[in-house]
């Protein structure tokens, strides 16, 4: 456990960000509360690892499956035309992967996704909404 990571202390940095839909196989699955992407979530491993290939091949597997299985429900709750994955690191070393899914003629259609662009928060009910429609497909 790192004493600065969001994803291991879970405090309210992480609570800023995201919203926890639940325990899969070896991670966390997150709501990522910018939704300017509908579907947009975080799945964050639940061991501090800095680096994807610190993981022993049988957790690696595990975890992919995880990424897997998330972008599968997202597809099935939302018809995105194309999802992205999104591994970055530099300012929050935990092995944790961003599903993104783009629409076509949506924003940032045929370009890199923004970290956090800052245009689409939802309700508390509408969050709700995206997550229940993700556990259901999950």
């Amino acid at each position: 456990m790192s004493i600065n990571c969001i994803y291991c202390n879970r405090d309210e940095r992480i609570d800023n960000l995201m919203i926890e839909i639940g325990q899969m196989r070896v991670s966390t699955l997150f709501l990522f509360k910018e939704q300017t992407h509908k579907g947009r979530c975080v799945v964050a491993l639940n061991e501090h690892q800095q680096e994807f290939f610190h993981l022993s091949q049988e957790k690696q597997d595990a975890y992919m499956r995880d990424v897997a299985q998330a972008a599968k429900a997202i597809e099935s709750a939302f018809a995105p035309g194309k999802i992205n994955y999104g591994a970055f690191g530099d300012t929050m070393p935990h092995v944790h992967f961003h599903v993104v899914p783009k629409y076509e003629n949506g924003a940032a259609w045929g370009k890199m996704f923004e970290m956090n662009p800052g245009e689409t928060y939802l309700t508390d009910e509408e969050y709700q909404e995206v997550i229940d429609k993700l556990k259901a497909a999950l």
